[in-house]
């Protein structure tokens, strides 16, 4: 019996070594560097370092660069007429390239910001595509790219898709260029990964972009076959690896593991060898310590390419597939002298061999770890079978807003005022320990109190081992405050812990660091729809019978958030907060349970609420199964919402109580989060109190909650008791 199987069908690639696989190619044969002199912008002096950068790529007018490099290198990797059925994107820094100089040049339209989130990019690549499915976006900070690939091959080894394009996308911009300048992780003399006399990173950009496909068997054109994808967390400091490698070696382990071969199998390891000094070490010793005596080839080609972050990884998958194909493993270009204390040796030049298998790692920030395995597309394989497992076990939930804690929201609901409004920093972190907190700025103190409440309610018998995060604007106090003092500067000074703490997935490392969660740690950002995302990536990379977290969050900056988030200049008063849930990855859940049901876009989709309908069982199912339903209706398109919740209410003749939760939380993005959370208590307690329902209290009687997203996404979640 075949089973499925995941293939690429198609790749693109674009980085300093050119654009398009062919170029690529030939630069691998050759041994060249496309690292060089920055030119697309202007630095301040004393800060003029070698870069990855792409020579002649121009992005068209109204265009972030990062989007520009997204969208050429998509159309080299789907197939004429192809539509993807879901699109999952790595990326770090979104619009940022556009909105360093909107804000450098003290613009405040909105309209200059309209392209900021790192949730745009892979959204563009939808409209551009025509793709009505699934949009996610993921930021792990350098292995963003990886991770993205290891959610697609999820998506599709669950049915949930026939084709997906995956990949990742970063421009060079001043956040990343001077962030690692400011913490001395930059080689001046350009990359030279895993040398003796190796100081540091190039800073590199590009997009490497795959179009996976479920098949039983090679379909016509297959390139190369994706067979795993392992995730882990050092859970050991925000920006430094764990000196042993131990988070690396267990990403590389999973991996192999979830491809169902050996160690001794694989044929050469794309290393993610960035030219620093304590990530090649780190590496090296994971790869020691897995291989033994016998590591294969080995090589970084980040001293070619420099290192694009987010875009890396999968910039790698498309090399290895190249490898696979054209039988060319790449040098390890920039070293000259390979550190004996390392105990590999890389290659020196290109080895003409057709590896069977290859391994390809990726490491980033906030010890976020991926590493994916692949082989060429012909060899006899049959897949292990699989069950589906989509539906939480609800252990425990936990809620923070402007009312406070998760006993001060429902208590104030109860006694019918809102939640609105912004919560004191101190009170946000007053169960915490005031010297282990006092750098960190708002967003991580909110995600680290509600992971310690969630975790500490569930106890020890569900600690949590993975983290998976939705936010739909990442740490805005670190990235303002960092870029402030860099324009304010000249750009001479800038703060290297605003700089690790921008990234979107510093709070979740930060959490992970907290409870010592050493499993998968996944950011995802969607706008409104980011906590529905982190659900949905928990329910395609959490494993069977494990203990997670999955949360969401948001924090107002006075100054970012109006200019961001079209729903906070809507009207209300200024609000953030989160949520977060405890749960267990269950065949046969007790109590309450959490299922995501469904998850497509609106727009250019006539018939997403009929779909919605459909998925959840049909019209007559959903006024039988739920008592009622928690409406999510973004301010910033409030009138689309209505329309579309009036079409559902229409179409099943609901007639139970709709709680716009909106207004109970304020506009922010992860207010969907809270919702969550507040629906798992009302679901344990098996009513609805009266305040939140407008009218008489709601008694379940044994249906659930159906929590629904009417945004720019179209999302649906149940919560059952």
């Amino acid at each position: 019996m075949n089973r499925t199987r995941v293939f690429i069908t198609g790749m693109g690639i674009t980085s300093s070594l050119g654009e398009g696989v062919a170029a690529h190619l030939d630069a691998l044969k050759s041994n060249r560097t496309g690292i060089r002199p920055l030119g697309l912008f202007t630095v301040s002096g004393g800060n003029l370092f070698p870069a990855g950068e792409i020579a002649g790529f121009r992005a068209p007018a109204g265009i972030p660069r990062t989007h520009a490099l997204a969208l050429a290198t998509a159309r080299q990797a789907v197939p004429a007429g192809a539509v993807p059925d879901a699109i999952i994107l790595g990326t770090t820094t979104g619009g940022m390239p556009s909105t360093e100089e909107s804000l450098r040049k003290g613009e405040t339209g909105p309209d200059a910001y309209r392209l900021h989130s790192t949730s745009s990019v892979a959204e563009l690549l939808a409209a551009e595509t025509g793709c009505t499915g699934p949009v996610m976006t993921v930021t792990t900070a350098c292995s963003s790219g990886t991770a993205a690939i290891k959610l697609a091959l999820e998506l599709l080894r669950n049915g949930m898709a026939r084709r997906v394009l995956a990949g990742g996308a970063d421009a060079l911009c001043r956040l990343t260029y001077y962030g690692f300048n400011s913490l001395q992780l930059i080689d001046p003399a350009g990359a030279r990964p895993l040398d003796r006399a190796r100081r540091g990173m190039s800073v590199a950009e590009g997009a490497g972009m795959i179009m996976l496909e479920a098949a039983g068997s090679p379909p016509p054109g297959a390139i190369a076959e994706l067979l795993g994808a392992g995730l882990s967390c050092d859970a050991y400091h925000p920006a430094a690896p764990h000196p042993e490698g131990d988070g690396a070696r267990a990403a590389m382990t999973r991996a192999i593991e979830d491809a169902g071969v050996r160690a001794a199998d694989i044929g050469y390891i794309n290393l993610h060898g960035t030219g620093t000094t304590d990530n090649d070490l780190a590496e090296a010793r994971a790869i020691r310590a897995l291989f033994g005596e016998t590591v294969p080839p080995v090589s970084s080609i980040k001293g070619a390419t420099g290192h694009s972050l987010a875009a890396a990884g999968a910039i790698e998958a498309v090399v290895c597939a190249m490898a696979l194909r054209d039988g060319i493993i790449p040098a390890n270009t920039g070293c000259t002298e390979p550190d004996p204390a390392l105990g590999v040796m890389p290659l020196l030049a290109p080895l003409e061999k057709k590896p069977a298998l290859v391994l390809s790692n990726s490491f980033g920030f906030g010890g976020n770890n991926a590493c994916l395995v692949m082989s060429g597309p012909d060899a006899a394989r049959e897949e292990p079978s699989r069950t589906p497992l989509f539906r939480f076990e609800a252990v425990s939930s936990a809620c923070m807003t402007g009312a406070g804690d998760t006993e001060q929201t429902i208590a104030a609901i109860i006694e019918g005022k809102k939640c609105r409004g912004l919560l004191p920093l101190a009170d946000i972190s007053a169960k915490l320990p005031p010297r282990e907190v006092r750098r960190l700025k708002r967003l991580p103190r909110l995600v680290i109190s509600l992971a310690m409440e969630a975790s500490g309610i569930a106890g020890s018998a569900a600690k949590p081992s993975s983290i998976f995060f939705g936010t739909g604007w990442g740490p805005l106090s670190e990235t303002h405050d960092f870029l402030s003092k860099l324009f304010e500067s000249g750009e001479q000074f800038t703060s290297p812990t605003d700089f690790v703490g921008s990234v979107h997935n510093a709070p979740a490392g930060q959490a992970a660091i907290w409870l010592k969660a050493t499993g998968a740690n996944l950011t995802v950002t969607g706008g409104d729809s980011s906590f529905e995302q982190a659900l949905l990536a928990a329910a395609l990379a959490a494993g069977e019978g494990e203990a997670l977290l999955v949360m969401g969050a948001d924090e107002h900056h006075e100054v970012l958030s109006p200019l961001f988030d079209a729903s906070v200049r809507a009207g209300g008063p200024s609000s953030d907060g989160g949520g977060a849930l405890c749960l267990r990855k269950s065949g046969a859940p007790a109590g309450v349970t959490i299922a995501p049901l469904f998850y497509r876009g609106s727009r250019n989709n006539r018939d997403v609420i009929s779909a919605l309908i459909e998925s959840a069982g049909g019209a007559g199912v959903i006024t039988k199964k739920y008592a009622a339903i928690f409406a999510g209706m973004p301010a910033g398109n409030r009138q689309e919402c209505e329309s579309r919740l009036n079409q559902l209410i229409t179409a099943t003749g609901f007639t139970g109580p709709v709680i716009d939760y909106r207004g109970l939380t304020g506009e922010f993005a992860s207010a969907s989060a809270v919702a969550a959370a507040l629906a798992v208590r009302f679901a344990a307690r098996g009513e609805i109190p009266a305040p939140v329902t407008g009218g008489a209290s709601c008694p379940l009687a044994g249906k659930g909650i159906l929590m629904l997203g009417l945004g720019e996404f179209i999302t649906a979640v149940e919560i059952t008791a």
